[in-house]
């Protein structure tokens, strides 16, 4: 008879209308909600009170014995039900999703508000997607898996789409929370994504979160990158400041810029490629300790490392130089890795794709450090003329680069063949974090001269996995050299350089009221969250990643 019965009630259980075409299942969810509006239903209520959050329930009672109930409490939850399974019209069982977590909800017409027939109409029409709030009490089903059993159940928000299909983890792995939760540093398993389609991933980046939970991991972990270093710089005394995003000038780096225009003061005006000069104008005012961590943005390329805007932190340190500058940044990127892996200095990176097993990155303090112009004559087995600024250095550079069959762009200034030849030989080096120092001044126009190295400047470049993450210097701060050095960027502009710096007036005249000796350092954040994530492409890093519009 029991049999019998079981077999009656599956029969009546609602079919399941995810084997529909998607365009009719969200017209028929659309006449759903038409049709309970003219009942006068609100399908959007205005608020529901939670009392605990999906991870403060499962603390608060996963001590419960299998199958003990908690009639007499009351609880409320919300969150998202990303799995729903019927057995037969009496029993709905759904995974309520919120905060990282799962609990399961056991709805049972027995204990429901609602009659049988409205408890089944009611069910029929909870959908996978639906954002619900549960009040209920706690306990646990006959094989231990902790549970809510709601008295009233509301959908707060309805999901029109059918989701992108879950599949059911086996019995043994249904816990609240993934056992092995992906940690920074470590490796990463697109694979057991519910949504791959990396293009879909990244123009509807709400079912990317809402689907992988890996990836509202790597979004929390570029989170407590940044509170990490804002901590690291509070705690030496630095000021968080914002300087402008438009500005006359496109200063302070050598990139492309974007355009816009102020139709009040019919001009035009650049988006920022970097706040510096402006940062060192605050040091000349007597702030000491800058920092500004915020966009720029650069009319350029796109591609694996490259979007047209991104995140930086820039700082400024009087009476500091490059040496003091290079300590800092080893105690702050070490301090973030052990803190971020809990406890190590060694992450694992896909550096040749995820097909290919993960080469290990050690941030342990001190990092290499390569000298810029002996480490390319030693690795290269070139003599380059010490005169960098000269004729004969520049058709050094070009043979070198066709020798070793370097393609250098036009215009093949000496800036851009060093520029090209260490790419190819020392940054290729640089796996673990290495510090490039000692640039020449034709390729640091902000940078101050090296005090025993005629030629160079106190300059250094950080590289991990053959990428630069870090660019710093001691400043230069005499203000007849900055206008030479800007005077040498215009001619290279006037040669076809468009990435050359113009000369920003305001700054110089702000120089020559002193500024201190200044350490200086600029960090790209999408790139370091990149390494810290085993992201290969920098729009996993990106909430929303500029994209080529949808033909």
């Amino acid at each position: 008879a029991a049999a019998l019965e079981k077999a009656k009630e599956n029969k009546s259980a609602p079919p399941n209308d995810e084997d529909i075409d998607p365009t009719q299942y969200l017209k028929n969810r659309l006449n759903y909600l038409e049709n309970e509006k003219k009942e006068g239903k609100n399908p959007y209520p205005h608020k529901f009170l939670v009392t605990l959050s999906i991870q403060e329930y499962i603390k608060k009672y996963e001590s419960l014995k299998d199958g003990q109930h908690q009639e007499d409490v009351s609880v409320s939850l919300a969150g998202r039900i990303m799995h729903k399974r019927a057995s037969g019209v009496k029993l709905v069982f759904y995974d309520l999703h919120g905060g990282g977590f799962k609990v399961q909800v056991m709805a049972d017409a027995s204990k429901s508000d609602l009659d049988e027939a409205e408890f089944s109409k009611f069910h029929s029409n909870v959908k996978r997607g639906d954002i619900v709030g549960i009040t209920g009490f706690p306990g646990k089903s006959k094989k231990g898996e902790l549970s809510i059993f709601p008295k009233t159940f509301v959908v707060l928000s309805h999901c029109l789409h059918m989701l992108p299909r879950q599949i059911s983890a086996p019995a043994a792995e249904n816990t609240n929370v993934k056992k092995d939760a992906w940690v920074p540093g470590s490796t990463r398993n697109p694979e057991a994504y519910i949504l791959k389609d990396q293009e879909t991933r990244y123009r509807l980046r709400h079912l990317d979160l809402m689907l992988n939970p890996e990836v509202r991991e790597i979004f929390k972990t570029r989170s407590r990158i940044i509170s990490y270093i804002r901590k690291f710089l509070d705690n030496l005394d630095f000021l968080e400041v914002e300087t402008p995003m438009m500005n006359m000038i496109a200063g302070g780096a050598t990139a492309k810029p974007f355009t816009t225009h102020h139709n009040e003061l019919n001009m035009g005006l650049f988006m920022r490629i970097a706040p510096e000069l402006y940062l060192k104008e605050l040091v000349v005012g007597g702030l000491d300790r800058v920092y500004e961590i915020g966009k720029q943005f650069r009319n350029e390329g796109i591609d694996l490392t490259h979007n047209p805007e991104f995140t930086t932190c820039e700082f400024y340190m009087a009476y500091m130089d490059y040496n003091d500058v290079m300590e800092i940044t080893e105690k702050m990127l070490s301090g973030m890795v052990h803190e971020l892996t809990k406890g190590s200095y060694k992450i694992q990176y896909h550096a040749d794709g995820t097909d290919k097993d993960p080469i290990e990155i050690d941030f342990t303090p001190p990092f290499r450090r390569i000298d810029m112009i002996e480490g390319l004559e030693e690795i290269a087995g070139l003599n380059i003329p010490k005169d960098l600024a000269s004729d004969e250095a520049n058709q050094y550079l070009r043979d070198a680069c066709k020798k070793y069959e370097i393609t250098c762009p036009p215009p093949e200034t000496t800036a851009r063949l060093l520029d090209k030849l260490v790419g190819h030989f020392l940054e290729e080096t640089c796996v673990n974090p290495t510090f490039i120092i000692n640039q020449p001044e034709i390729m640091s126009p902000l940078a101050k001269w090296h005090r025993s190295r005629p030629g160079l400047t106190e300059r250094f470049e950080l590289f991990v996995n053959k990428h630069e993450v870090c660019n710093a210097y001691t400043e230069l701060n005499d203000p007849v050299v900055q206008r030479q050095r800007f005077a040498e960027q215009l001619k290279d502009r006037q040669s076809g350089d468009d990435e050359a710096m113009l000369i920003d007036e305001t700054f110089c005249t702000a120089l020559e009221y002193g500024l201190p000796p200044t350490g200086g350092w600029g960090l790209g954040i999408d790139r370091l969250t990149m390494l810290l994530t085993d992201s290969q492409n920098i729009k996993e890093v990106l909430l929303f990643p500029a994209m080529k519009p949808q033909a």
